[in-house]
């Protein structure tokens, strides 16, 4: 509860930022026009995102005949969460991960890597997709694209603002500038700490589901131990669906505490082996 609380209140803190900047830089009219175009972008994501992520990885949708093991697992698991079937992907990429996309939990989809199974005994591997299915119960994907649309229009204004400039003013310019860089800035910080509050959140209500934390727990040691050798180059092409993979694929930079899309892996085995010991996940 306290993650979801955080959650919202991030968002909060995401469109008072939009609010201002759109006021600060653009004005009204700027607000206006950043924020139709950011919108219908991500309109136009928000129902075609799933197909376009499923396509760029050339995920495989497999079924009760092509891969029984990996689908029952999944279709026992939904109906744990009690959660509509949802569509069932491959992608054969030798770096472990797995995520879950789609709009609503009628239309979702899971994804697991072969390099995943690979690596993952099936009490581990179970445990990881009950955190997808968590992100789909949760309605991740929507809390998502609301921060990328919000994130997109802040960083939509300021450039409008600066191509418009504020005539007859230096001050004015001068601030502007200044805020053109760090109200994009201030919104990736803010949209990648929504980000790390819902893994959290996917990982309390995946282990509900699975009813195993121990094993996500040695699934996340066992991904983060192999990730680093294993580059995942779609996701290092198209940075912005990091945030989708139970674990960060991406190289790591010198503040990457704070730009990571996912919290330390020590503190969410920490989590989860607490959860294993008391029933309860501590906030």
């Amino acid at each position: 509860m306290f993650n979801l609380t955080k959650t919202f209140i991030l968002m909060a803190a995401i469109t008072a930022l939009f609010v201002y900047a759109g006021g600060a830089l653009g004005g009204p009219q700027g607000m206006l026009m950043a924020l139709i175009l950011s919108i219908g972008m991500n309109f136009f994501s928000y129902w075609n995102s799933d197909k376009m992520v499923l396509k760029m990885f050339s995920a495989r949708q497999v079924d009760e005949q092509s891969f029984p093991a990996y689908y029952n697992m999944i279709k026992e698991l939904a109906q744990q969460a009690s959660l509509p079937m949802p569509k069932v992907y491959l992608i054969e990429e030798s770096a472990p991960n797995a995520f879950a996309t789609g709009r609503n939990p009628e239309n979702a989809a899971v994804a697991a890597t072969s390099g995943l199974m690979n690596i993952l005994n099936q009490h581990e591997l179970r445990a990881v997709m009950g955190h997808e299915l968590a992100h789909i119960k949760n309605r991740d994907m929507l809390l998502s694209t609301i921060a990328a649309t919000m994130a997109g229009a802040i960083s939509s204004i300021a450039n409008f603002a600066m191509l418009a400039g504020n005539r007859g003013r230096e001050g004015g310019r001068s601030g502007g500038l200044l805020l053109m860089f760090l109200a994009p800035l201030a919104a990736s910080v803010i949209q990648m700490t929504i980000s790390r509050a819902r893994e959290y959140e996917a990982d309390r209500v995946g282990s509900a589901i699975s009813g195993d934390p121990i094993s996500l727990a040695s699934a996340l040691k066992k991904i983060e131990s192999t990730i680093k050798g294993i580059p995942f180059d779609r996701v290092e092409t198209h940075p912005a669906v990091a945030q989708m993979m139970i674990m960060n694929p991406l190289s790591s930079g010198g503040i990457k505490g704070l730009f990571s899309t996912h919290p330390a892996t020590e503190e969410r085995v920490n989590k989860l082996v607490q959860m294993s010991q008391t029933g309860i996940y501590p906030t």
